[in-house]
């Protein structure tokens, strides 16, 4: 199924010294970071991980080798709806506000390998967020900032949560607040920190963990994955190991094929194992860039998509009638839609390609949260990968996939590494057994129409 994905090492650059950083008031020294202004990326070899290599580590060595290449860019609607400036960080930029905010972070008295929440948007503070929590050593607990009380209080006792970041706005709503209501009715919770504006009395301000030179550099971790939930249901925490991580973000690549230097663009929130690995996972294992939607409008997507740098677009399935009536730029090299199972894959449109034919088609299905498929429509199409998954065409130890004889599909390999979270009980297994999910394909005339569940 095209290409497999090498891997290479990847190390913590030093932290830079007494410098402010863009986006945060300075407090002494009004100067910024060396590299925290775009600049025009550069062409260069993939930086792909090694086998137990966490998100964080992959960041830090392409800011290591391509300091100036830009790394996460906000929409330029930003502050209208977080009270927050729109940012484009490189990154060099963007490491140091990891190593930063992960040297906060560890000064916590948090034993190694706690979880720790993420109730943020797809906005830069929260991409390093993710990063910085894996940094610490740490694993990051992607909780849905849309919850209620209700949803953060039973996430955060489901899976076992010792910290929650979070930010004090989103839109009308005020997370923060919430946060801190939920946290009265569980006692494990220790921290709770936000991004302002109006970080609420009691809780840490991130923003002045940022600006907090003290600390040294911190080392990278080896990143301990992830823990999400199954169709956002706070009772139905899932831990994926960071090389299961890794390896799944690979089957994507795979089919996306983002080169050094590209832009991922992306629709589609980070809250759930698909929003990471088309997302977050699948720029830093790329050397890309990555630009986030959090809040769709038309308007902002279309002057997004006429920046001139080549470009791999990530939508919600529910939007290709709308994109395939869409006058789209030559800088389009693929587009991704996003499905969920169970999914009809009849709607989709018989185009192999958008753009005038420049811009390939890749179908992206998450079956919960146990693994993300991906496929290139027509040539590498999930309709015939979904009919005959023993056919699927990825490496064997990345990811193998069968039905069961009650038409299951059933999945094995590093990519399928994952398991419910009960705490005092042993963590995913070691990939080679088989697992079969909840769902099985609808077939008609040897192809497969859907997913339903079983």
């Amino acid at each position: 199924m095209g290409r497999e994905v090498s891997a290479q090492a990847a190390v913590l650059p030093r932290a830079s010294d007494s410098r402010a950083l863009p986006g945060w008031p300075a407090r002494s020294d009004p100067s910024s970071l060396p590299h925290a202004s775009p600049e025009a990326p550069g062409a260069a070899p993939a930086e792909v991980p090694l086998r137990r290599t966490g998100l964080c580590a992959l960041m830090a060595a392409t800011a290591r080798r391509h300091p100036a290449r830009v790394a996460l860019v906000d929409a330029a609607d930003k502050a209208a709806w977080s009270g927050r400036p729109a940012m484009t960080w490189t990154y060099g930029a963007a490491a140091e506000i990891v190593a930063r905010l992960a040297g906060g972070l560890r000064a916590w008295r948090l034993a190694p390998g706690s979880r720790i929440g993420l109730a943020l948007p797809g906005s830069t503070e929260g991409l390093v967020a993710h990063l910085a929590v894996e940094a610490a050593g740490h694993i990051p607990c992607l909780l849905p900032a849309t919850w209620d009380e209700d949803q953060f209080a039973a996430g955060i006792e489901a899976a076992g949560i010792s910290a929650v970041l979070t930010q004090a706005r989103l839109g009308t709503a005020r997370p923060a607040e919430r946060l801190c209501r939920a946290a009265v009715r569980y006692f494990g919770l220790r921290y709770l920190a936000a991004f302002g504006p109006d970080v609420p009395d009691g809780v840490i301000n991130l923003d002045e963990m940022v600006l907090d030179r003290r600390g040294g550099p911190v080392a990278a971790e080896t990143g301990g994955g992830l823990i999400s939930f199954v169709g956002g249901d706070p009772h139905r925490p899932v831990h994926r190991p960071g090389d299961a991580l890794l390896a799944a973000v690979a089957v994507h690549l795979i089919a996306a094929r983002v080169e050094p230097g590209e832009r991922i663009l992306t629709l589609v929130a980070p809250g759930d194992l698909r929003g990471v690995v088309t997302g977050l996972g699948a720029a830093l294992v790329a050397g890309a860039s990555l630009e986030t939607l959090p809040v769709f409008d038309g308007a902002a997507l279309g002057a997004a998509l006429l920046r001139p740098v080549p470009t791999h677009l990530v939508a919600p399935a529910f939007l290709e009638p709308a994109l395939a009536r869409a006058a789209l730029p030559d800088t389009l090299r693929t587009i991704g839609f996003a499905h969920r199972a169970p999914a009809r894959l009849t709607g989709r449109s018989l185009r192999t390609a958008f753009a005038g034919g420049r811009a390939a088609v890749v179908d992206v299905v998450a079956l919960d949260e146990d693994l993300v498929l991906s496929g290139t429509r027509g040539r590498d199409d999930l309709a015939f990968g979904l009919a005959e998954p023993e056919r699927f065409g990825l490496p064997a130890s990345l990811l193998s996939l069968r039905r069961d004889e009650d038409g299951r599909i059933a999945c094995r390999g590093q990519a399928a590494k994952a398991a419910p979270y009960r705490r005092g009980e042993a963590g995913p297994d070691d990939g080679t057994a088989w697992r079969p999910t909840r769902y099985r394909p609808t077939l008609f005339a040897g192809t497969a129409t859907g997913l339903t569940e079983a």
